[in-house]
């Protein structure tokens, strides 16, 4: 299979911005990527945090976008589980895969560390209601009729409809940033999207432990890497103009950290619920760093497209993803110029990863 583009967005807002402004730049910037050819939009589902996000309902938004971008795959990355009823986000689901004629895709996940306070749900809850949730949804997708027993839901005959157009349901991926759920996802045929505002040795171990189970398993990768980008055909314009929209990026995305309780205290409690990543200093440390900080240790990308694509194609070497998402829209960057890196990306970019992959492909074989 050759490699795969899409584009992912969080819908960062900057303070005091006009949320209607930035919810349709961030729809427009999506139709351009249906025109371009990429193959997926993605977006996750994140309330309370304008900084963050303002996408507190992906189905929503699919549905209206895909009158106009007649050729994406939409998914959701990630639906976080503990905070619905799974016996009404299946039929959900089920209903954005037939409003979207088929080209919908699951997400799941157990949300950020710094969601479950708000929503009102007990981090040590948080990791028992995840698998309840997970088991339930599939279950309703997958059977006409279908019982659950757990510690925090009970389903008991029930039929879900309408039914998926999706057989057994539509496809599932697994996010995250670490490996506890890396080989469930593998077992189960699902895909595993990965990356974001962290140094690419965040996610080394979980990429590894991917790696390794799908050859345990026998079974094809299906594995996606998420960084943001920006594109100029001037290297020195590109990295001059991103300065503020990338700081930014990494700024918004930390903000959120300085809700939690970060005492020795709740640290404990965080790593308790398995959520290590909020509980560690290396990402808040990341707004501390320079924009040249950030850029050197390839957290984000700026640059030419001939200076990013080398950078990519090391990285398509040492991870072996199998489709890249290009965050292009962040931080209080204009509309255009996030159109400008999508399209430099697929014009110039693009090209030569896939001619890459394939490289790596026979390489692999004949190795």
């Amino acid at each position: 299979m050759s490699i795969r583009f899409g584009t992912y967005t969080e819908f960062q807002s900057p303070p005091g911005a006009d949320h209607h402004a930035v919810i349709w730049d961030h729809i427009e910037v999506g139709v351009q990527a249906d025109q371009l050819g990429y193959e997926v939009f993605t977006c996750l589902e994140h309330p309370w945090f304008e900084k963050f996000a303002l996408m507190t309902d992906p189905l929503q938004l699919f549905a209206l976008m895909s009158q106009r971008a007649p050729n994406l795959r939409f998914r959701a990355l990630c639906h976080t589980l503990p905070f619905h009823n799974p016996m009404v986000l299946a039929g959900q689901i089920a209903l954005a895969d037939n409003l979207l004629n088929g080209r919908y895709e699951v997400g799941v996940g157990r949300g950020h560390a710094w969601l479950q306070a708000p929503a009102n749900i007990p981090l040590a809850e948080n990791v028992e209601r995840y698998p309840e949730c997970l088991d339930i949804i599939l279950g309703l997708l997958e059977h006409e009729t279908f019982s659950y027993e757990g510690k925090h839901y009970t389903v008991k005959d029930m039929r879900m409809v309408p039914r998926p157009i999706q057989k057994p349901h539509p496809p599932i991926w697994q996010v995250g940033t670490s490996a506890k759920w890396v080989e469930r996802a593998v077992r189960n045929g699902w895909g595993v999207a990965l990356g974001g505002p962290a140094p690419n040795i965040a996610f080394e171990e979980a990429i590894k432990q991917y790696h390794l189970a799908c050859e345990g398993f026998g079974v094809d990768s299906n594995f996606a890497y998420i960084k943001a980008i920006y594109l100029d055909e001037d290297d020195a314009k590109a990295v001059d103009e991103a300065r503020e929209p990338l700081t930014n990026f990494i700024h918004f995305n930390v903000a959120p950290m300085d809700s939690l309780d970060r005492t020795p205290e709740g640290k404990q409690k965080l790593m308790d619920a398995r959520y290590e990543f909020y509980a560690a200093d290396d990402f808040p440390n990341t707004r501390n760093l320079s924009y040249e900080q950030l850029l050197d240790m390839e957290i984000v990308y700026a640059g030419s497209p001939d200076k990013v694509a080398k950078q990519l194609i090391d990285l398509l070497d040492r991870f072996r993803f199998d489709e890249f998402l290009v965050i292009s829209h962040y931080g209080g960057a204009k509309r255009w110029q996030a159109m400008r890196t999508q399209e430099l990306f697929m014009a110039k970019i693009a090209p030569k990863l896939r001619e890459a992959a394939e490289k790596m492909k026979g390489r692999k074989k004949t190795a």
